[in-house]
């Protein structure tokens, strides 16, 4: 397992930088032809924690940060139309998209942010705009953090959340 992680943080470091395939190329195996009309939409916020603050702010421990994002629908395609990072004062610092792409039935693709990028901070987040052709089943997203701090290693997971709007005008 320790040896998927380390290609899978090959191609992500990539990603982030530039300097290889992004995800396009990377998860070419889980895209297909994006369906139209695209007629419903939505977004999604998810909490990436490349920084940590510790010892009451005078210690910080860095993480990688794997965010995968899920087509739960078994049959339709799912079209991510933006995955943007942002730092903890909302300044987006990466997009991972040239481009919108479709995800096959129960495919998934990754964002990878090494530990060594700490431009997200301690409130490091993704918006994730996704689109399908109807009525499909909502998509699932997922922040995997990974880092070590002294002699301890430390995985934890967030989930993200729907954006929706709320309250009266």
């Amino acid at each position: 397992m320790v040896g998927l992680f380390l290609v899978s943080a090959d191609q992500g470091w990539a990603q982030g930088r530039g300097a290889g395939p992004g995800i396009e190329q990377a998860f070419a195996g889980a895209l297909t032809t994006a369906p139209e009309p695209l007629n419903v939409a939505g977004s999604f916020y998810v909490p990436a924690y490349s920084s940590v603050s510790l010892s009451q702010g005078k210690a910080r421990a860095d993480f990688s940060v794997t965010l995968s994002i899920h087509n739960a629908s078994e049959t339709k395609p799912l079209v991510i139309r933006r995955v943007a990072y942002f730092d903890g004062s909302g300044k987006m610092v990466e997009s991972y998209l040239k481009a919108p792409v479709a995800l096959k039935p129960f495919a998934t693709i990754e964002a990878f942010v090494p530990n060594l990028d700490v431009r997200g901070g301690t409130g490091a987040n993704f918006v994730v705009d996704w689109a399908a052709s109807g009525e499909i089943a909502e998509p699932v997203m997922e922040a995997l953090m990974l880092g070590s701090f002294a002699s301890g290693h430390y995985a934890f997971i967030s989930q993200g959340r729907p954006i929706r709007i709320t309250g009266k005008d």
